[in-house]
């Protein structure tokens, strides 16, 4: 039986190379590709017959755009709700990819730094570009606030870059802790079935409940990226 640490691999599929640039398709390549085509199907089978009284499967992205719609209004304000199609595209993503993980033989790319960091750093450029059109060079005092004597300019302006660059760090580190922490208990526990075999029907009713717990925690861990997200956002467009 493979070790905890193998399903983390990253392995190749198609090998790719172009101009002396490794662009190989990998298993993270492919289930990042299946997160967004199961997304977009379900979605569009969901809604293929709008009802006024929604079925079950209307009822979900329904649900879904009145919950990110919310969570907008909360955390950046109604003027955030321009951005709904890329708040919406960043949850259901890492949602699907922290779920999709979890079915056997999958591939958890959300547990993975250069993926999701990847995410966030695009995360931070668009809020940087919605700053910049928001604010002009008005901007620029994000990292030296009004009012901070411009003798201590040398002392804040790194800082608060610092802390600014930092933002994707913390979004990236975060959820990709979770993820690989929960796949590695699951994996472990799964190794106590398989070794104790008929006796094993407590280790299999324990995992059995971790998935649960992590089908919990993936959900959770897809709503704190994307507040966090929000929170930036309206950092972009908002004075402090």
């Amino acid at each position: 039986m493979s070790g905890p640490i193998e399903q983390f691999e990253i392995k190749p599929i198609v090998p790719i190379e172009v101009s002396g640039y490794d662009i190989t398709f990998t298993n993270s390549s492919l289930f990042m590709c299946l997160a967004v085509i199961l997304s977009v199907t379900f979605l569009g089978f969901a809604i293929r017959k709008k009802a006024l009284v929604p079925g079950v499967l209307q009822s979900i992205p329904e649900v879904l755009y009145e919950f990110i719609t919310s969570l907008i209004k909360d955390n950046v304000g109604r003027e955030g709700l321009k951005y709904f199609s890329v708040i919406f595209t960043v949850f259901l993503f890492v949602w699907v990819g922290n779920i999709l993980g979890l079915l056997p033989y999958a591939f958890t790319f959300t547990s993975h730094l250069t993926a999701v960091g990847v995410l966030s750093i695009m995360g931070l450029l668009f809020n940087i570009c919605v700053g910049i059109k928001k604010k002009g060079w008005g901007f620029l005092h994000t990292f030296m606030p009004k009012g901070v004597p411009i003798a201590t300019a040398p002392l804040i302006v790194p800082i608060e870059l610092i802390s600014y660059m930092s933002k994707p760090f913390s979004l990236t580190v975060r959820l990709v802790a979770n993820m690989t922490v929960g796949h590695i208990m699951l994996k472990i526990i799964a190794g106590f079935v398989f070794v104790i075999g008929v006796g094993g029907i407590v280790p299999l009713l324990f995992n059995s409940c971790i998935v649960v717990f992590e089908i919990f925690v993936g959900t959770l861990q897809a709503y704190i990226y994307t507040v966090l997200t929000c929170i930036y956002l309206s950092d972009a467009l908002h004075e402090h």
